[in-house]
């Protein structure tokens, strides 16, 4: 056995297993990787897309909402909507649904459907969770800025009336003791297919001479 440190000779009578790697793979390692990607790829490019089809919209809702919109509001709208979403106090489950909205299976923005940063770029103002206490100022805050004509959609129980926090030291209610609600999406939480037949029957109402 050779003493730490010293070096094995060819005639020591040891092997070194010393082995380096290959920076580049081998061409056999490239054919396995090409022949298990390819068939991949063609069942990507020939299947069907994931996207789900838009939900069917209830024409009385379509028609409530409708009667709220004049001439000149249509006419500024289009068949386009712009969303600010505000939780004022929720558990986050609604937001995990309403964020489903913008993955290639929902993909709202098909219909002409999109999240906006700024109230001021929207036309409707999505509200999630209970309406607490210490956020009523900074909703007023938002709806206050955005232009006319301009929807209020409660999202969810909590929103509606305070779903299960209702009647707590903190909460004041749902989204309407704060602000005119136009249309309510029930559920807790409500799925993204709820969401999104809302906010069709919305655009369907803008769409409607």
């Amino acid at each position: 056995m050779p003493a730490r440190g010293s070096r094995i000779g060819p005639g020591d009578g040891a092997t070194c297993r010393c082995t380096t790697r290959s920076a580049t793979a081998s061409p056999s390692a490239k054919s396995r990787t090409t022949e298990v990607l390819w068939p991949r790829l063609i069942r990507a490019l020939l299947s069907h897309p994931v996207t789900a089809p838009g939900p069917h919209v209830p024409p009385d809702t379509v028609s409530a909402l409708g009667a709220r919109l004049d001439a000149a509001a249509r006419a500024r709208l289009g068949r386009s909507l712009a969303i600010r979403s505000v939780d004022t106090g929720s558990c986050n489950a609604c937001e995990l649904e309403a964020n489903a909205l913008q993955n290639p299976v929902h993909d709202l923005e098909r219909f002409g459907l999109r999240f906006v940063a700024s109230p001021r770029h929207a036309d409707v103002l999505l509200v999630t969770g209970p309406l607490t206490a210490n956020m009523r100022e900074a909703l007023e805050h938002t709806y206050a800025a955005m232009p006319a004509p301009k929807w209020v959609v409660a999202a969810g129980d909590c929103a509606i009336d305070g779903g299960v926090f209702k009647g707590t030291y903190a909460v004041e209610g749902g989204a309407g003791a704060a602000l005119p609600v136009d249309l309510v999406i029930p559920g807790c939480p409500p799925t993204p297919e709820q969401f999104l037949e809302g906010l069709l029957a919305i655009l369907e109402a803008e769409g409607r001479p």
